[in-house]
Parts: C-alpha cells; sequence; structure tokens
C-alpha cells in the first residue's frame, strides 16, 4: 500500500484503540494511542436533560486511569463504534468517533513515526 493508505489506517487504528481502551478496559491501547500531552475537553448531560450542565477536561493519567475502571465489570453499551477518518496530512490527521458516550472529534499528529491523538473534543449524544 502507499504511504498514505498505510498511515490512513494508523489512524484509523489510533482511534480504534481509543475507544476499545474504554469498552475493553485496556489501559494499554491508551498508552498505544494518545499522546502523553493530551487534551480532552469535553460536554455532557444528562440523556434526560435539555442543557449541557458540565464541562469536563481531561488529561492523560486521567484517561489511562478511567480505561482501567469505566467498563471494567462489562456494563456499558458497547456495540456504538464508528470511525470516521476526515483528513491525513504527513504529520497531522482529523477523525471523528461516536461511541456509546458520545461523539468524540480527534486530533492526531504523527511523533516519532506513530499516530498519537493529542487533542478530543467531544460532547454527550444530542437528544433526539
Amino acid at each position: 500500500p502507499s504511504q498514505a493508505q498505510t498511515d490512513r489506517d494508523a489512524v484509523h487504528q489510533a482511534a480504534l484503540d481509543y475507544i476499545d481502551a474504554l469498552y475493553l478496559a485496556d489501559p494499554a491501547r491508551v498508552e498505544r494511542s494518545v499522546h502523553p500531552q493530551l487534551t480532552k475537553r469535553g460536554f455532557w448531560k444528562e440523556p434526560t436533560a435539555t442543557a449541557y450542565g458540565q464541562q469536563t477536561t481531561m488529561t492523560y493519567e486521567q484517561l489511562v486511569k478511567l480505561a482501567s475502571t469505566w467498563n471494567a465489570k462489562k456494563t456499558q453499551d458497547t456495540s456504538i463504534k464508528t470511525i470516521d477518518v476526515y483528513e491525513v496530512l504527513d504529520q497531522t490527521a482529523s477523525a471523528k468517533v461516536t461511541a456509546s458516550w458520545g461523539i468524540d472529534y480527534l486530533q492526531l499528529a504523527k511523533y516519532d513515526g506513530r499516530w498519537k491523538i493529542i487533542n478530543i473534543l467531544w460532547q454527550a449524544h444530542p437528544s433526539r
């Protein structure tokens, strides 16, 4: 495959590792796919609420910890898993993941030849 396809596949894999880190309670997948200087910001609301009640900010360390506990008892819905890779350049990329908790927009960069998620902006699923 071409370098462009190889990079696109690697970006997709990083996004998949991110979702599966939480779904499978596997923090090693965070370590593989997320840069230690991650900034994750998002907006959460209860499913019955009409407004987003809280903005959250998460670090890499907090994400690693969350990955080990969020679905450790395998009680979360893991059936929602969509990855859309929007653009892959030679050094930066963008993608979107849709998971049970919401929609995450990922910015990735290539560090030492490996694609890593460096920024995440997310929100809970919109009311339907």
